[in-house]
C-alpha cells in the first residue's frame, strides 16, 4: 500500500460531474420555489465514468475544446466536487486554472499572494519571507502593491505562476498557462518547472501546445466527450489524439458547411 501512496499522489475512480443547464435565470428560481413539481434544467455531463490515475511525473491532459479536460483539473484542485465517484488527492496542490483564479481583483498583488499561501497552509511569517522572490519572479515591479484589477492578463498569470510554484507544491495544475510572457519569460518558467519534476512533484498539465507536451511531458490521458479515451505514455497516446482531433475537426467543418457543399 505504501508503494501505491508514493506512486500516486492524484486518483480518480468512477468520478462522474453534471452540471444542470438553464436556459433562463429565472427557471433556476423557479426550479427552487417550485421544489420537485417540475424540472426547469438540461442535465450535462462534463466526465462520465472516469477512473485514472496519476503517477509521479508529468502528465498531460489532452482532448478537443469541450471534451472535460477542465472539469478534471478543477476537481482535482478541489474547486468543485463529483457528482459521483471520488477523487483522493495526497499532499499539497497548487493550480494555475485562469487568470486570476482565487485572486480578488480589489487587493494588491502582495495581499493576494499572502493570501493564497496562507490558504494552502502556509504561515503568514513564512510567505512573507518570500514575498519579495515572488514578485522578482513574477516581474511586475510596482504593481505588486497595485489592485490586481489594474494588471495586464500577462502579469496576473505570472503573478499566479510565481505564487504557484512558491509554496512547495506536491501536485501542481497547470491550465494552458506555460506559454505565457516573452521568451525569456517562458524559459524561466521551464527553468522552474524542471526544478520542480527533479524534486518529484506531480505535474498536470491541460494544452493544446504539443511543444510543450513533447517537452515536459512523460504520459498523457486523453479525454473527449467527457470519456476516457487512452491514458500511457506520450508516444502511445500522441496517435490516437492526433486521430480524435481530425475526426473533430471534420464533424466542425461538416456541421459549419453551406447546403450542398462537400467536406474532403
Amino acid at each position: 500500500m505504501t508503494e501505491q501512496v508514493e506512486k500516486y499522489k492524484v486518483e480518480l475512480d468512477n468520478v462522474s460531474k453534471r452540471h444542470n443547464i438553464y436556459d433562463r435565470p429565472i427557471d433556476r428560481l423557479k426550479e427552487v420555489v417550485f421544489r420537485n413539481r417540475k424540472c426547469y434544467h438540461r442535465e450535462y455531463w462534463a466526465l462520465r465514468d472516469m477512473s485514472v490515475k496519476f503517477e509521479n511525473c508529468t502528465t498531460a491532459v489532452l482532448g478537443p475544446n469541450g471534451a472535460g479536460k477542465s472539469t478534471l483539473l478543477q476537481l482535482v484542485a478541489g474547486v468543485m466536487r463529483p457528482t459521483y465517484g471520488t477523487v483522493t488527492v495526497r499532499g499539497r496542490v497548487t493550480a494555475i486554472l485562469e487568470l486570476g483564479a482565487g485572486f480578488q481583483p480589489d487587493y494588491s498583488g502582495r495581499e493576494n499572494v499572502l493570501m493564497n499561501g496562507m490558504m494552502l497552509g502556509i504561515s503568514k511569517e513564512e510567505m512573507l519571507e518570500r514575498m519579495d522572490s515572488i514578485a522578482a519572479f513574477a516581474e511586475v515591479g510596482e504593481f505588486f502593491d497595485q489592485p490586481l484589477k489594474t494588471y495586464s492578463s500577462g502579469m496576473g498569470v505570472r503573478l499566479a505562476f510565481a505564487t504557484a510554484i512558491s509554496v512547495d507544491p506536491e501536485v501542481l495544475l497547470v491550465d494552458e498557462a506555460l506559454a505565457v510572457g516573452d521568451e525569456r519569460f517562458i524559459n524561466k518558467c521551464n527553468q522552474k518547472v524542471r526544478e520542480l519534476q527533479e524534486q518529484g512533484t506531480t505535474i498536470i498539465v491541460v494544452t493544446h501546445n504539443m511543444r510543450i507536451v513533447d517537452r515536459f511531458c512523460q504520459r498523457a490521458v486523453l479525454v473527449n466527450e467527457g470519456r476516457l479515451i487512452a491514458e500511457g505514455t506520450v508516444e502511445e497516446v500522441k496517435p490516437i489524439y492526433e486521430q480524435v482531433m481530425a475526426q473533430t475537426d471534420y464533424k466542425q467543418k461538416a456541421f459549419t458547411s453551406p447546403v450542398g457543399t462537400a467536406v474532403i
